[in-house]
């Protein structure tokens, strides 16, 4: 549970903890040491009354009317002072003072002090017979009202300690508290990949040298980022050249093959008989071409649709649907193109197409869905392309297959984002691209 507690809390309870246990260490030492100072202090006194005693029955005995001199000694008393006369015959008592009538010290203060016993008697004797007592009962109020300011004075002065170093330990807190949490905000935003902000130098030498290697740390991540980018988008360019190269040769080389076998087929099938094992055999030979033919459009059309940069995007996307319509008729396809997306070419084009025709393939084959939804727009500078199904979803453990896989790449490589979600029984696809893609990144220098 320690560790759960802020940096604050931790300094200031340990603090706080041993200012109040002062306080109560000076209570206990008050206590204790209070009552014996009093007596000691109230000690002379007591002496010199006892010594007003011995010469009082010194008089007493020298005297011609020791009870008329006693008489004059008593009434000389004073009420308020802290010598009063006990007689013997059974008249009123003197009684002590009343500590409940200190109105300057509270009760409780009163009670936690032990009051030791300070009354002492001295008798009094004429002709040999004890005639009463000089009792000494000290006022002590003074002593309770000084003892009181002193704990008085010790509470303000640990009420103050607390505040100054609650205050400096405060601000001492939030000078380290403030840099560490700076560079806690640019150590996430690093392990997130933003990298342009820089964490903010401050604090103690420890942590200004921590927030610079962590700054130095982001710059080397930026540039080799922005290598990382440069060697996808080329990898994604050497692919596409390839793809280009690759669909040239079937298309120049393959497919003039594939029509004139064709041709001759249809001719070799004219000139047999209808029924005749020749002819059967021709019959069965042109639809293995016309299969070939069709396997080598379909080859072609997924490595490079060459009508992008003829038809547009736009254009080529609404091309792509038609052909999922009339191959899956059983799943109910419907659309958002936006027509901004005609203005879009190059790499950015090719890699919408893409990731739409990636995302249809995999409701096709894997989805088991009974309807599906793609959307294309381009807003503030964004564009976002969005498939959704309501298939059986995606496995666990394995959130992108070998074709997404390769459009994550695609997609990283234009600093564009590819996620795959999946909400109230509905599987999407989100691509999220900057619409202000160029055709080439530049080379890292």
């Amino acid at each position: 549970m320690w560790r759960r507690l802020s940096f604050r809390t931790q300094l200031f309870l340990p603090l706080g903890a041993s200012l109040l246990a002062a306080l109560i260490l000076g209570g206990i030492l008050l206590q204790i040491f209070a009552a014996g100072q009093v007596a000691d202090e109230h000690e002379p006194a007591r002496r010199s009354i006892q010594t007003i005693a011995a010469a009082l029955n010194s008089t007493l005995r020298a005297s011609d009317n020791p009870q008329k001199t006693l008489d004059a000694f008593v009434q000389s008393l004073d009420a308020s002072t802290d010598i009063q006369f006990r007689r013997m015959d059974g008249g009123p008592p003197p009684s002590p003072k009343d500590l409940r009538n200190l109105k300057k010290v509270p009760q409780w203060f009163v009670n936690l002090i032990t009051i030791p016993e300070m009354e002492a008697a001295f008798p009094i004797v004429i002709d040999g017979r004890h005639v009463g007592d000089i009792v000494f009962f000290p006022d002590i109020s003074a002593d309770l009202f000084e003892k009181w300011i002193g704990f008085l004075a010790l509470t303000s002065l640990v009420a103050v300690l607390m505040v100054l170093t609650g205050t400096v330990a405060y601000v001492f807190a939030g000078s380290a508290l403030r840099p560490l949490q700076h560079l806690g905000d640019g150590l996430t935003r690093i392990r997130r990949g933003d990298y342009a902000r820089p964490i903010p130098v401050g604090g103690p030498p420890e942590i200004r040298q921590s927030c610079e290697e962590a700054n130095a740390l982001a710059a080397t991540l930026a540039q080799l980022s922005q290598d990382n980018r440069y060697l996808m988008h080329r990898l994604v360019s050497l692919q596409d050249d390839e793809r280009r190269d690759l669909a040239r040769e079937l298309h120049d080389e393959l497919g003039p093959l594939l029509f004139s076998i064709r041709a001759g087929t249809i001719a070799l099938t004219d000139a047999s008989e209808p029924t005749g094992h020749l002819g059967n055999s021709a019959q069965d030979l042109l639809q293995s071409v016309e299969a070939l033919q069709q396997t080598n459009r379909r080859i072609l059309d997924r490595l490079r649709p060459l009508y992008i940069e003829e038809l547009g995007l736009s254009s080529s996307v609404q091309t792509l649907l038609r052909n999922f319509r009339k191959q899956a008729p059983h799943i109910v396809l419907t659309d958002a193109i936006d027509r901004d997306l005609s203005a879009i070419g190059g790499p950015l084009a090719q890699t919408v197409y893409r990731v739409i025709q990636e995302a249809l393939t995999n409701v096709l084959r894997h989805a088991n869905a009974g309807n599906a939804h793609v959307q294309a727009t381009v807003a503030d500078k964004t564009l976002v392309v969005e498939i959704s199904d309501d298939g059986g979803g995606f496995p666990a453990d394995n959130v992108f297959g070998r074709g997404l896989t390769g459009m994550h790449e695609r997609v990283r490589a234009l600093s564009g984002s590819l996620s795959l979600l999946r909400v109230d029984d509905r599987t999407y696809v989100r691509c999220r691209l900057p619409a202000e893609t160029m055709r080439d990144v530049p080379s890292p220098g």
